[in-house]
């Protein structure tokens, strides 16, 4: 039982502990949970006086509500203008935080570039649209009969063995060539048909001007009456357009199994003008691709009337024409993510 003495003295302590609360909270939190420690109907100190009023004499019980009652009013109103004091600190601390010296330099801000073989991917794409080819994406993982035997190479061919070729079972294997792509598409479409078909393709192969992983874009044009010379114009068109108007074409006999006749294809040194030098080897023509008449077993593999229809194909590496396109000497540049030699390119 607590006379009114006592408890004049404890609402004094209370009164004393919550100003001297005032200065020790700089967040909302803080201060909400110092204000529950005293408010609180059930944990709180002004309440623990409240439940006291059971344990008073009857003739005290008023003057001790009574004096409860005032604290309680005079710390509600107290702790409403410390929540204020609080709020407008924390207000203060955060435009301190935000403030900006305009007069300071600005931040330098990096602007993104894409990668090479990204902008020759994008510039070749705008450069067969425009000649209306579609854009077909494949799949990666590809079947033996889609990346080889469709595209009549034998059985005994090179490029099956294990060596060459990247096998996950002795049906599927990574794609070689994105020439699997052209099957898909003449097996679901009819003519005439005309797409361009770019994606990462995977060989056995490691040095300075190849990697086991690279970008390659096959090119397929299937309709009546295709010619050889279709396929000469439509390249002269593509060489002025990546690699300058002064660029010219040379067709020269070749050997691919879904294609007859077969041809590689040069173009004039870019570098030199055909007078010959280091890029070109003294020669003044550059390999750049692999092309041809697409060989009438394939197109009959895709239900196609040969004697009806012809077409021609290319394909091409991108990185090759990155590297010759933007004077790179060793195709790992491309593949190591060094920013200092990236940001050196930028069409």
């Amino acid at each position: 039982m607590q006379s009114l003495e006592e408890l004049s003295r404890e609402i004094e302590s209370i009164r004393q502990e919550i100003r001297e609360g005032a200065a020790k909270f700089a967040t909302p939190e803080a201060f909400y949970e110092f204000r529950k420690s005293f408010l609180d109907n059930k944990a709180g100190k002004i309440g623990h006086l409240m439940k006291e009023m059971r344990n008073v004499p009857k003739e005290d019980k008023a003057a001790y509500g009574k004096n409860v009652n005032v604290l309680r009013d005079w710390a509600q109103e107290h702790f409403k203008d410390m929540e204020n004091a609080v709020r407008a600190k924390q207000l203060e601390m955060r435009y301190e935080r935000e403030k900006i010296d305009v007069t300071e330099p600005a931040v330098r801000v990096e602007e993104g570039r894409l990668h090479p073989v990204t902008q020759v991917k994008n510039q070749l794409i705008d450069i067969f649209a425009s000649m209306g080819f579609e854009v077909y994406e494949g799949t990666e993982i590809e079947t033996d009969y889609y990346n080889f035997t469709a595209l009549n190479t034998p059985q005994d061919h090179p490029a099956r063995d294990m060596q060459d070729t990247f096998y996950l079972s002795p049906e599927f294997l990574l794609r070689t060539q994105t020439s699997a792509g052209q099957i898909h598409v003449m097996e679901s479409k009819k003519p005439p048909i005309k797409i361009v078909s770019p994606g990462k393709v995977f060989r056995s192969d490691d040095d300075a001007t190849h990697s086991p992983m690279f970008t390659q874009m096959e090119g397929l044009v299937v309709d009546k009456g295709i010619t050889l010379c279709d396929l000469k114009g439509m390249l002269d068109v593509f060489v002025k357009r990546i690699f300058g108007e002064e660029t010219s074409t040379r067709l020269r006999p070749s050997f691919f199994p879904f294609t007859e006749p077969s041809v590689e294809v040069d173009v004039s040194c870019f570098e030199c003008g055909g007078k010959g030098c280091r890029l070109c080897k003294g020669t003044g023509w550059i390999e750049v691709l692999g092309a041809g008449v697409v060989n009438k077993k394939v197109l009959e593999n895709c239900g196609i009337d040969s004697d009806e229809y012809s077409g021609f194909a290319f394909g091409l590496g991108l990185e090759r024409i990155a590297m010759l396109k933007y004077g790179i000497n060793n195709i790992k540049l491309l593949f190591e993510s060094d920013l200092r030699f990236l940001k050196q390119i930028n069409d």
